[in-house]
């Protein structure tokens, strides 16, 4: 399953908005730029100045030059730049090794990006919604990342559908529009609300809070953001930044709050945990000790021990305590029940589908596909449940009339051997992970939403590298109606290459699967 639409890479960069705080100056620009590449150098980060063009003073209205109302005109028109200006700009960002990007605010400025060799273009919030740019934009062939401060949730769909259609490689920046701003604007859960509406694309924080806050990239980041944005600047003893612009010592402290909380994020995935931390939650177990004194080659009965703490090193602990454990040499009251000394009871088979439920409905989760409390579960196991992981799939039965839906699942690994069906037609729809069937002698790969017709007749087979689900819509399932390539499969009964119960089986699957006698291993 590709975990990005994208083919270009937006993942971990800082965007770094020089603006007008160049104060048309290419001087004061140039040592913005140097200031904040030798912090990007010092934290080996990527990231990328950004400029602000517009094609002055074109893009001002004639009749608001000399005097208007709107605060910003003054801003621009001062700190104007010519091209041949913001050439030196971009000739000393790529001497330093960083990424060029430019938001344009008028169309003439697309240009101007494109004919300079720009590597990303920008939409500022406040073009999000203006179509004409927009269409020059997505017109360029550069990779976008797009702001939305200020606008409405059905604004941004109507944002991302745009980009869409026209094939635009793009991110989105989670954006709020205050400068700086406060924390009950922030909003930073809608970074996780944009991952979980737009999957597959990058999302972003585009940041104006005060320049020495630093736990929102923190939290930004926790949330699963992957881009992060900043105005920059450099104080001189006549240059003065704003509330929300960020010198490069702050930039500094910005990028090393995000690494700490990259260590604190860590893997979603649980893993084994740190040894230390291991032998911390042991030295607290509880061991096993006998009551009274108990005879060699005897059942140990629950009554006839306790636990308590602490435990002694070879010990059986509490947690590895079943009904039906064997001393093999006697024990004395009060004494540790040696872990090399007892038999433990166990049912494999049992183990191993529990476990593999767990999983299963794990990636059921993943997948986000919710089941109510009227089905059955088959656990097909074609060479035992030792092999389980190996070779089988879970089959979900939905429905069963003359229409037929099942919610497969496979685990990572697992592979489902070549067979045909004698009367059913089927359709799979992958919803999530990664499939791979097999027909005849052709191989189709599938990823989420890919859909793949099996005639009656038609061998084949399939399995999956990193887990998945898919639905199966079929004409109406029948038993016995599968036909496996290989002899030792057919000559199992239903019961042995698979085991069926309601719902999960909780109260079901133990019985079943010790009373069908199932071969180890094919």
């Amino acid at each position: 399953m590709p975990e990005t639409l994208n083919q270009f890479d937006f993942g971990d960069l800082f965007v770094l908005d020089l603006a007008n705080n160049h104060q048309g100056d290419v001087a004061h620009g140039t040592a913005i730029i140097n200031g904040c590449a030798d912090v990007v150098a010092k934290h080996g980060v990527r990231a990328g100045i950004k400029f602000q063009f517009r094609d002055l003073p074109e893009f001002v209205h004639k009749d608001d030059r000399a005097k208007t109302s709107n605060k910003h005109v003054p801003r621009f028109l001062s700190t104007r730049l010519d091209w041949s200006q913001f050439d030196e700009l971009l000739a000393a960002v790529r001497k330093r090794h960083l990424m060029a990007i430019c938001t344009p605010f008028d169309e003439a400025s697309v240009v101007k990006i494109v004919e300079m060799g720009f590597d990303i273009i920008k939409v500022a919030s406040c073009s999000a919604r203006d179509w004409p740019l927009l269409e020059r934009v997505a017109s360029c062939g550069l990779p976008v990342i797009a702001s939305t401060g200020g606008l409405e949730q059905h604004e941004v769909d109507d944002l991302v559908s745009f980009l869409s259609h026209r094939g635009c490689e793009f991110a989105l920046m989670h954006c709020v529009s205050i400068y700086p701003t406060p924390d009950d604007a922030c909003h930073l859960g809608n970074i996780a609300g944009f991952i979980e509406r737009y999957p597959g694309r990058t999302i972003g924080w585009s940041t104006h809070e005060p320049p020495q806050d630093t736990m929102q990239v923190a939290v930004a980041l926790s949330l699963g953001a992957r881009m992060f944005e900043r105005h920059v600047g450099v104080e001189t003893d006549k240059i003065k930044l704003n509330g929300y612009s960020s010198t490069p010592a702050q930039v500094d402290t910005w990028i090393a709050a995000y690494k700490r909380a990259r260590v604190l994020v860590g893997d979603r995935l649980r893993g084994k945990p740190i040894p230390v931390e291991r032998t911390a939650i042991d030295e607290l177990k509880r061991g096993v000790f006998a009551r009274g004194a108990i005879e060699p080659d005897q059942k140990v009965r629950a009554d006839q021990v306790y636990f308590a703490f602490p435990y002694r090193p070879g010990q059986l602990s509490s947690g590895e305590w079943r009904d039906g454990i064997v001393a093999e040499a006697g024990i004395l009251p009060d004494a540790p029940l040696p872990r090399q000394a007892v038999t433990i009871p166990t049912d494999t088979e049992v183990g191993v589908m529990k476990s593999a439920i767990h999983d299963v409905k794990a990636l059921l989760n993943y997948a986000r596909v919710a089941l109510n409390h009227e089905f059955t579960t088959e656990y097909s196991h074609h060479y035992g449940i030792a092999n389980f992981r190996k070779v089988g799939a879970v089959l979900i039965n939905v429905i069963n009339r003359e229409y037929a839906k099942k919610i497969l699942v496979q685990l990572p690994g697992q592979i489902h051997p070549w067979h045909f069906h004698k009367l059913k037609e089927e359709t799979f729809i992958l919803l999530w992970g990664d499939l791979t069937v097999e027909l005849d002698q052709r191989r189709k790969v599938l990823q989420p939403g890919d859909t793949l017709t099996v005639l009656p007749g038609i061998w084949h087979r399939f399995w999956t590298d990193k887990g998945c689900v898919f639905e199966e819509i079929s004409t109406t399932a029948f038993s016995n109606d599968s036909v496996y390539r290989d002899p030792a499969i057919n000559k199992l009964s239903s019961a042995q290459r698979k085991t069926v119960v309601d719902h999960w089986g909780r109260f079901q699957l133990t019985e079943q699967l010790r009373a069908a006698k199932l071969p180890a291993a094919g």
